[in-house]
């Protein structure tokens, strides 16, 4: 076997470069669709695996006037790096830092008398109201308060602990479960539940600022879903959340992240050789083989095996054989490129390198999944940031 000479100046292991120029760009396109509704960027998981406070950075300066997070410490976390403005979180257990949240001046969301009666404590322990939002289930089933008599006890005691100073009710919300299918009977549905709900509250003297159901996919094909506040979480990436209805380009979005690697070794090898794990992979010729350093441990799907896309070259390549923890091989058919060659898994396209949702078609799993899984092992390399 022979390899091929590797560049003088080879890149990193690999990389997970930012465009902030293009999250900004997809801000100003969301915020353009939602209309007269404010615009919340949610930065859970680490921004979707971009990096959460970067993107938050970003999408303020864009426009921008909420953040969003799944829990506390996520939103602690930007406060921490001196994020201003409003936050909010919703995912809560027993025993969460309610009090570290009041005093960060985070919004957070309620679901159950458990829930109002923890954060009413930790008001009185932080010696200020807190800033509470009621989350209904309008038909998801998972979070937030089931209508009737749930509700009615959630908003009552959520108006009682308003007037003795303990919390203010800054919101009312839900989420939808299909607003990624047009046209589903779930969405009018939830629409009606959700200004049965709404209504009831206001009508027993809840006064929120903010009222909001709509997600990704609602903000870009359910305009009468924006109310006040729409969140947008996916297309603030550039990722289309509705595949079947458009790509990122067709909603005028971006995608923000291009994964790519360096090869680290190129050779030949001989017909009939096998590849990787259990050898599902075997050569059917004289060819040579690329190794690409990533693998399971930095995020790419063990699913992808013998079918994951990578650009090599100028040309797609297709995974040969399973992803191991730490690498994988592509078939390169008798080409040679150099090591340190890249190897782009997934960008924007403009290369014509494969995107995230091709990843995810390859793997059987949606585009969300492909851009948050990418681990701490691949450095975030940020590009175009704000001035």
């Amino acid at each position: 076997m022979s390899e091929t000479p590797a560049v003088p100046t080879a890149a990193l292991r690999a990389r997970a470069e930012i465009d902030l120029g293009a999250l900004r760009a997809n801000v100003r396109t969301l915020r353009a669709r939602a209309g007269s509704a404010a615009v919340m960027a949610v930065v859970k998981s680490d921004g979707y695996g971009h990096g959460a406070v970067p993107c938050a950075r970003a999408a303020l300066a864009a426009g921008a006037s909420w953040l969003g997070t799944a829990t506390a410490e996520e939103a602690l976390a930007l406060r921490a790096a001196g994020l201003p403005g409003r936050i909010l979180c919703w995912l809560w257990v027993p025993g969460g830092p309610w009090r570290q949240a009041i005093e960060a001046d985070i919004d957070v969301s309620l679901s159950g008398m458990w829930a109002l009666r923890e954060v009413v404590e930790a008001a009185r322990s932080a010696g200020r109201p807190a800033r509470v939002q009621l989350k209904a289930d309008t038909g998801l089933g998972r979070n937030g308060c089931q209508p009737g008599e749930d509700w009615s006890e959630l908003v009552g005691a959520a108006l009682r602990a308003e007037a003795e100073g303990l919390v203010r009710v800054t919101g009312v919300w839900s989420h939808f479960a299909c607003a990624d299918e047009p046209g589903h009977p779930s969405i009018a549905a939830q629409l009606t539940r959700f200004r049965e709900m709404l209504a009831y509250a206001e009508a027993q003297g809840v006064r929120p600022e903010v009222r909001h159901i709509a997600n990704s996919p609602a903000t870009l094909t359910v305009p009468d879903s924006h109310f006040d506040l729409v969140r947008t979480g996916i297309a603030l990436y550039g990722v289309s959340p509705s595949p079947e209805l458009g790509t990122p380009a067709d909603f005028g979005l971006r995608p923000v992240m291009t994964l790519s690697a360096s090869l680290a070794l190129v050779k030949h090898t001989p017909a009939g050789h096998g590849v990787s794990y259990g050898h599902h992979y075997v050569t059917p010729g004289d060819t040579t083989l690329g190794l690409v350093p990533v693998g399971y441990a930095d995020g790419i799907p063990r699913h992808a095996s013998g079918t994951g896309p990578v650009l090599v070259g100028g040309k797609w390549r297709t995974i040969a054989g399973r992803v191991a923890m730490d690498q994988f091989v592509v078939d390169l058919g008798g080409d040679e490129p150099p090591v340190g060659s890249e190897a782009v898994l997934f960008g924007p396209g403009d290369r014509g390198e494969p995107t995230a949702e091709d990843w995810a078609q390859a793997c059987g799993t949606i585009a969300y999944e492909i851009v948050t899984r990418i681990g701490t092992r691949v450095p975030r390399v940020y590009v175009n940031a704000p001035m």
